[in-house]
């Protein structure tokens, strides 16, 4: 497995799953053309974009290039890297026909071609050994001592600091802990929710 410094945006579950197996890094998903009226995705894209760049590894069909190019014009070039994999004739194997085009997806194809394609786009290999600069990171140990799981209330708590970070509604616990390292880290994330502006809003009804 490869430690990737960009946040990776692809499109749906089976490529996060797919992707989940051979890189560490942050990965979102668009949601297939959801993309195209999802404001605050939009937003956190933009966000990781400039916090740490982005790479689009989205399917070679048609629909994958819309999305691709959707998101070339709402984030700055100089934040994007774009990784392609090429036109492989078949069939992903949860499925019971080809896709429209008869390509196979991310999903489909096999691994050493994505890490290929990652490597071609010119994605920054993360050197875990540099143990000198890594920062503590936010755990599931520190979401669950601080309510976000693992309570009654935890869901709700969660729904209010999506709402205050400005971060989808619907995203998973797994994808808000990678997002939450990456855009803020350990010190800022304790710096947010023991600051009176958070604790006010979790009084609020949502």
């Amino acid at each position: 497995m490869i430690k990737v410094k960009e946040a990776i945006i692809v499109e749906g579950t089976y490529d996060k799953i797919k992707l989940d197996q051979m890189v560490d890094a942050t990965i979102i998903i668009t949601g297939g053309f959801s993309i195209f009226k999802d404001n605050t995705k939009i937003e956190l894209i933009r966000k990781l974009a400039e916090k740490t760049g982005i790479v689009v590894l989205t399917d070679s069909d048609r629909a994958g290039f819309l999305i691709r190019n959707y998101i070339k014009q709402c984030v700055p070039a100089q934040f994007v890297k774009h990784a392609y994999i090429p036109d492989i004739k078949g069939k992903e194997k949860r499925k019971t026909i080809p896709g429209k085009e008869g390509l196979l997806g991310v999903e489909g194809v096999n691994n050493a071609l994505i890490l290929k394609a990652l490597k071609n786009a010119g994605c920054i290999i993360v050197d875990e050994s540099r143990t000198d600069i890594q920062e503590k990171k936010i755990l599931r140990t520190d979401l669950y001592e601080d309510g976000f799981i693992g309570s009654p209330n935890s869901s709700d708590l969660r729904q209010k600091l999506t709402r205050y970070l400005n971060l989808p509604s619907r995203i998973s616990t797994n994808a808000l802990l990678d997002v939450l390292n990456t855009l803020y880290g350990y010190k800022k994330y304790k710096e947010i929710i023991d600051c009176d502006d958070w604790k006010k809003s979790t009084e609020k009804t949502p």
